[in-house]
Parts: C-alpha cells; structure tokens; sequence
C-alpha cells in the first residue's frame, strides 16, 4: 500500500521528483531549484529531448545529483485546456515511470489544492496491482514506491478534495479485485460475502437465495443458474446518505444493477475453448455496482442509492437450462431460451422487474457485459449506451466524456424489437446476429416497465489488454467513476 500525502512545495533531498510541466512554461519555482541543484541536468535532458510540455510528453533524467535518483518531467499541455483528467493521467504517468523509487515528490507550477487531489487520484488509479496468487516474484520486479507526496501550496484544500477521490479510488481497486478474482474463488456465494462487507461502510447488504427467488418466481435467473453446482444468488445494497434510515426521505432513490455471471461458459450452447478463461470477468456489472456502492458510501455521498446485482455461473450440465426452453420471469412474461449464451439479459430480467416493483426508483442504469457485438461495433474505445430517456443519456455521455469513461448512445426501435417475438412465448432471448447488441438492449428493455432507464453494455471495456495513464492491463472497473460522477454531478445538493 502506497502512503499518499501533501506537503507544501520544497526540494527533495533524496528519492524521485516528478514535475508537471505546461506547454510553453518556463521554469520557475521548484522547477528552477531543482535544475539550479542538479547543475542543470534538468534543462539539458529538456534541450536535448526536445521537449515541450506537449500532454503525454515525457523526459526522465538519471542521476542528476543533488542526491535525487531521478528526475521525471511530464507534459501537461496547454493551461488553458487543463482538465482533470489530464492532471489524472499525468500523475499515472508519473508514479509509474519512478514506481521502482520508494519514494516521490511530484509537484506542478501552482498547483492548486484540488488539482493536486486529482493527480493523487490517478497516480492511485495507476499504482493498483492483483498480485493475490503471486508466490514467486522476484524483489527485483516487484514497485518499491512506498511513499508518493504531492507538493502544494493548498496542502489544506488538497487533502480535503482527497478524502472523497480516495474514497472513490477505493471503490475502483474492489471492483479490480472481484473481476480479477478467478472463478473457483469468486463464485456467487463468495461475491454475496464480499458485498456484505460493505456493511462497514454503513451500506445496508440484504441476499436472496434459491429459496427466497423460487419464491418471488425468478424464472429466467434461476433457470441460468441450474446447470451449475455453485448456488445462485441476488445481493440488495443500500446507501441512505440522503434520508438516513431510508424511511424520511421524500426523493426517490437512484438504482444501479449489475450483470454477474462469475464464469460464463455459454451453458449448452457452449463457447469455443479459446479464450473461454476470460469469462471470469462476466460479472464486471455486478462489480462495478459493487464498486460503486463502496464509493458513494465511502465519501457519504448525500443521496439514496440502491445497488443490486444478479450472481449466477452458466454451466453445463445435466440439469443445465436447453435450448428451446420456455421460462417464466418474474414479470409475468414467458421466454423462450434460443441461446444460453444469451443469458445476461435473463439474469437482468428479473432483477430489473424486482427493482423497479420493490423501490420504485428515479431511474434504473444496468451494467453488463452482454454482447460481442458492441464491439464489433464500437471496438475497447466505447461503451455502448441504450435508453428510454434523453436526459439520463445526456447526463450519462457528459459524465463518460468528463471521467474518460466515454460511452456512445445506440438506437433503439420497434424495428428491432420484432426481431425477438417468439412463436410460442411472449419473446425470446436472440434475435441474430444484426444488430445484435441492440436486440440485446430491446429484449431488456421490455423488463423496465416504463421507468426512466439506461443500459450500458460494457463487453468492450470491462477488460484492458494493454496499461494506460491510469489503468493497468487487466480488470479496468469502467463505470465506477462514470457512475459516481453522474451522481456527484445531478443527483447530491
């Protein structure tokens, strides 16, 4: 765990410094006094480098005296287009260029308290690492960083705006953790453990089991998770962070629902062996509201939320759901199973209804993993978003485009929606192969009811092949900040 602080702007004496620079800034302030110490080793990497302050520009200095190990200098761009995201980013940049030095010194020309919060936050975002089942890594390529320390004349102000993004940080690093844990030990049981720990946090945690979804009549989940051995479950989570006990408030609350499939096999309608272990991460909806529940009760967000997420494992077996099955939901509605590989919207069908008929919410966003066809569509650069209402999609966009969680608004239409009429049910579950993540999206869609609603089909960006400024290769946690922004932003006095 790397200890994050704030201090007013003075010169290391020994470790790492980190420098934010603007395009065209001149060195002054700390900036100047490291290059006066350093015999201006500083200036001349600057020189000979070419270096600008271009954003996602780099220059790291070796040995520049003065009793630093190294200097790093990142590019910031143009002050006047200074976003946090930008600042976000170079300080993943940063803390991961000097993560072999214990200790780092990062400061910027007047960093203001708030900007250096969210420089901290995404060196934070940077610095996660899943080592859990690591038993024989070297010393040598494990990070030393033990200690970062953000230099500001706003160390107050700083620390202040630190308390709710580490909070939400945190949210991210458990949703990180659960996509990264590996099948066989993030079943649903598991997942509904780890969900009750949020009980710390003031979150009020209630599970459903086989008996108490058998009861309500959970057909479609139920039947998805009969093939499997591991037992299903459906975890409640509430934050009164604006009524207090639930009971006073007059808001409606907002509610967020995940997909989780722990291990997704496609069931008897079985996937291709390769790249079948990457369906571990099937239940990043369910992760990233669990996430997100984490950080809204963790910086006492002032306002309700319920978060619920569907836990199941597709399996197959000789009491797996078949093709061609008729399933009864909890709406009412019959389903005919076409595909079990089409089961996210299954498992979505009765926690949707069950929301929205047991809270009665402002709005309902789900989160799944469900189609390879958005990203065909959209590729790892976009989520796809479908809704019913204009103004949830327009809030939702601006708080992908402000956090970089960017999300891109799909169609949906009757047109589609015949598609997915059955012969001898009410629907069913596939409607083809075009437009694919849209039918997906209108099967769904007849489980809202009405209620103001957005479904965010996150198949693309659950899961990052490559690092980037402030998410490593691995479980990215996409929508966690998007959502708490979105609430932060439109939802909190």
């Amino acid at each position: 765990m790397v200890e994050i602080a704030f201090a007013k702007p003075a010169l290391p004496k020994s470790g790492a410094l980190a420098l934010l620079v603007a395009e065209g800034e001149t060195p002054s302030g700390l900036w100047e006094q490291a290059d006066q110490a350093t015999g201006g080793a500083i200036a001349r990497a600057i020189a000979a480098a070419e270096f600008t302050g271009a954003k996602g520009k780099s220059v790291t200095v070796f040995g520049p005296g003065a009793g630093l190990n190294r200097v790093v200098v990142i590019g910031i761009g143009k002050p006047s287009d200074l976003t946090p995201a930008i600042l976000q980013e170079a300080g993943g940049t940063a803390t991961h260029a000097l993560v072999r030095e214990p200790a780092v010194a990062l400061a910027g020309s007047a960093l203001t308290g708030p900007q250096a919060a969210d420089v901290a936050f995404g060196a934070k975002l940077r610095l996660y690492r899943f080592d859990r089942y690591r038993t024989k890594e070297k010393p040598s390529d494990k990070p030393r960083l033990a200690k970062l320390t953000l230099l500001t004349a706003d160390s107050g102000p700083a620390k202040t705006a630190w308390e709710r993004l580490s909070a939400v940080a945190n949210g991210v690093a458990l949703a990180r953790d659960l996509v990264s844990e590996p099948a066989n030990v993030l079943t649903p049981v598991a997942f509904a453990d780890r969900c009750r720990a949020l009980t710390e946090l003031g979150v009020k945690v209630e599970v459903l089991g086989p008996k108490e979804m058998a009861k309500l009549g959970f057909g479609a989940l139920l039947g998805v998770a009969q093939g499997s051995v591991q037992e299903p479950r459906v975890v409640v989570m509430q934050w009164h962070g604006a009524s207090g006990d639930g009971r006073k408030g007059k808001q409606k609350p907002l509610a967020f629902i995940g997909k989780g499939v722990t291990f997704d096999t496609g069931g008897i309608s079985i996937k291709p062996a390769g790249g079948m272990e990457d369906m571990k991460w099937d239940m990043a909806g369910a992760g990233a509201v669990t996430g997100l529940m984490a950080a809204l009760a963790g910086r006492k967000a002032k306002v309700d939320v319920v978060g619920i997420v569907g836990l199941v494992e597709n399996m197959p077996s000789g009491s797996a759901q078949r093709p061609g099955d008729v399933v009864t939901s909890y709406s009412g509605q019959t389903i005919e199973v076409i595909n079990t590989d089409a089961e996210g919207r299954l498992v979505l069908a009765d926690v949707l209804w069950y929301c929205q008929q047991k809270f009665d919410p402002a709005f309902m966003v789900d989160l799944a993993t469900l189609t390879g066809a958005i990203i065909i569509g959209l590729g790892h650069e976009y989520g796809g978003l479908f809704s019913n209402d204009d103004d949830l999609a327009t809030k939702l966009v601006a708080a992908g485009r402000a956090t970089g969680e960017k999300l891109w608004r799909m169609p949906l239409d009757e047109a589609y929606d015949k598609q997915i009429n059955s012969d001898i049910a009410d629907m069913k579950n596939v409607g083809g192969r075009p437009g694919g993540s849209i039918t997906g999206a209108q099967f769904i869609q007849r489980f809202v009811n009405g209620k103001p609603w957005a479904h965010l089909d996150i198949a693309g960006m659950a899961w990052s092949s490559k690092d980037n400024a402030i998410t490593p290769k691995g479980a990215t946690a996409f929508g966690v900040r998007l959502l708490d922004r979105l609430v932060a932003e439109n939802h909190e006095a």
